[in-house]
């Protein structure tokens, strides 16, 4: 690491050559029939990550939860729910992967956990009980009785919908929950819940994890006024609701806990660990200082500006994305971390729906032109790639015929609260197709067969019905294969220090279909263009000043050096 916490070529951080793979173990692989993926089909399928060439494989929660938010929702933080298997199996995963030479992260989710986590049950169970205040619990608003209409501590909004407290009727107080009512958040003010989580992460780097996921780790710390008080949100056009993120993104302790976290968790291990940070409405500033290395907080964060501009309020109003708007918003990070901290690049997740139908084209066409073309535009910017699971086969959007199709909590609360308040049903439904978090949830297609391969009994959640043509073994052997492009990209990183440490220097910002950049590195200049559409154009015309050039990396096979075809990639090494 340079000085002032710059990412230099003379020490860089192992990461920044990585590329890492998430897996959503409930739709991954299925070793035993009951129709929910597990760890035994992770340790099944190794070979696919060895084949892809990845250096970590971050795992989404596999711990024991009553599955609110598909484990999200956390009853112990120490063991592994028998829905996926054994603490032996993930021990026998470390292994397996530490032989191959990755490593493995886990999720990490401590703004909040379930409701039957003995924490909370304790908490809950008097108000009285030492571990109380281990959550937010809060009397009704003064001058109105507990469970009346606003009688909410605060206004806010939660991020499933509805409010962000429910009463405790027993104990006539409410307890807050940014996300769903079974998710209650932990009160990070009081040191002894920081200690026991630190406590926690301690037992799992022992056991040979390489480091953590944080779920919304930027939530953890609310704005309290001096006697206690959270205080209500600006109003939420359209809705009973404030808005809760001036209170709870970024809060005032943000920094000074991570910053104890690492103390207590990392110092003496840190090199070899990876730290990212999940935070919903960071900015750019307030990420160089939770990445800067000299502050000891985070390696990189996730943001989510760039998933947030194809809709307008909630995700559920979706609206076209603009390519300017993308540029923007890539080209500020990139500049804004280019001397102090880390950028992650992401187009897919768990919580997203699939990007080549999101923001490219799913057709028959285009489709396998386009997923390449999005993954050679996000691998080539300076960051940490993360590939989500099925999207190194061009997986899409799934069908959903109707309300029955769909099994996210955050889906479903969003249609009961926009049904209640008198939305057309049809343009509800019509919404939650396109940017329902189930979307990225359907099982990994594996190959040809009833269930893809996933499972020999009946998926949680309906197999895309084009697993039969798209899908891993279709793929594996097919040198023109989604697949194979993806294994070229991460080969790529790994060779060429100018994708890892290169400077980045955005080119036509105002071009509306094509998305170009340089990167630079002691004398060495990758021209970086991807034409992110369905026409033509002339790349001289484009970019005369940067004629000729060989070629490194292409999507497709160059017909007309001159000519850039509709969802066409090039890398070129130039000058």
């Amino acid at each position: 690491m340079g000085e002032g916490g710059r990412v230099t070529p003379e020490q860089p951080p192992w990461w920044t050559r990585a590329v890492v793979y998430q897996i959503y173990p409930r739709s991954f692989m299925d070793s035993d029939g009951d129709g929910i993926g597990d760890l035994g089909g992770v340790l099944q399928r190794l070979d696919h990550l060895s084949d892809l060439g990845v250096d970590v494989l971050w795992l989404s929660p596999v711990y024991p939860s009553p599955q609110a938010d598909n484990g999200y929702d956390i009853s112990d933080y120490q063991d592994v729910d028998p829905l996926f298997g054994s603490l032996a199996q993930l021990d026998e995963l470390i292994a397996e992967l530490h032989g191959r030479g990755m490593k493995l992260v886990m999720d990490l989710v401590v703004n909040h956990t379930s409701d039957q986590h003995p924490w909370f049950r304790e908490s809950r169970s008097s108000p009285d009980s030492p571990k109380r205040d281990w959550y937010w619990w809060r009397p009704p608003r003064a001058g109105l009785p507990a469970g009346a209409p606003g009688a909410e501590p605060t206004n806010w909004h939660s991020f499933f919908s509805g409010p962000t407290w429910t009463l405790d009727e027993a104990g006539g107080e409410y307890f807050l929950h940014l996300f769903d009512r079974r998710q209650p958040d932990l009160n990070w003010e009081n040191p002894e819940v920081r200690h026991a989580v630190y406590a926690m992460m301690r037992w799992w780097l022992d056991r040979g994890v390489d480091g953590f996921r944080m779920d919304v780790i930027n939530l953890i710390s609310k704005d309290v006024g001096p006697d206690g008080e959270l205080r209500d949100g600006p109003p939420l056009p359209g809705l009973p609701y404030g808005d809760a993120t001036t209170s709870v993104v970024c809060g005032p302790r943000s920094h000074e806990f991570l910053q104890e976290m690492h103390r207590e968790v990392f110092d003496g291990r840190r090199e070899s660990l990876l730290l990212v940070g999940e935070m919903p409405g960071v900015t750019v500033e307030e990420a160089r200082l939770f990445t800067d290395p000299a502050r000891a907080e985070v390696d990189m964060v996730f943001q989510f500006e760039h998933v947030g501009l194809d809709f307008t309020g909630s995700k559920f109003s979706p609206r076209p994305l603009r390519l300017t708007d993308l540029k923007a918003s890539f080209g500020r990070w990139q500049a804004g971390l280019a001397d102090v901290g880390w950028n992650s690049l992401y187009w897919d997740n768990h919580d997203q729906p699939r990007a080549v139908s999101r923001f490219g084209d799913d057709s028959p066409r285009y489709r396998r032109d386009s997923a390449t073309c999005l993954a050679t535009l996000l691998h080539l910017h300076r960051g940490t790639p993360y590939v989500y699971q099925g999207e190194e086969l061009g997986m899409a959007n799934t069908r959903f015929d109707g309300l029955d199709d769909f099994r996210d909590v955050e889906s479903l609360n969003h249609h009961a609260q926009a049904v209640a308040h008198g939305e057309d049903p049809d343009t509800v439904l019509a919404a939650m197709r396109r940017m329902s978090r189930d979307n990225a949830r359907t099982p990994v297609q594996w190959d040809a067969g009833p269930t893809a391969g996933f499972t020999t009994g009946t998926p949680w959640i309906a197999v895309n019905p084009d697993a039969a043509e798209w899908n891993a073994a279709a793929q594996r052997d097919d040198p023109h294969s989604v697949l194979a492009h993806h294994r070229r990209l991460v080969a790529l990183r790994h060779a060429d220090p100018v994708v890892a440490l290169g400077d980045f220097t955005m080119l036509l910002p105002h071009h509306e279909s094509v998305y170009a950049f340089t990167r630079s590195l002691d004398g060495s200049t990758l021209l970086v263009v991807c034409n992110v559409s369905a026409h033509e154009y002339r790349l001289g015309e484009l970019l005369p000043e940067m004629g000729g050039g060989e070629l490194v990396l292409g999507n497709l096979a160059v017909e007309d050096p001159a000519v850039l075809r509709p969802w066409e990639a090039r890398v070129l090494r130039v000058g």
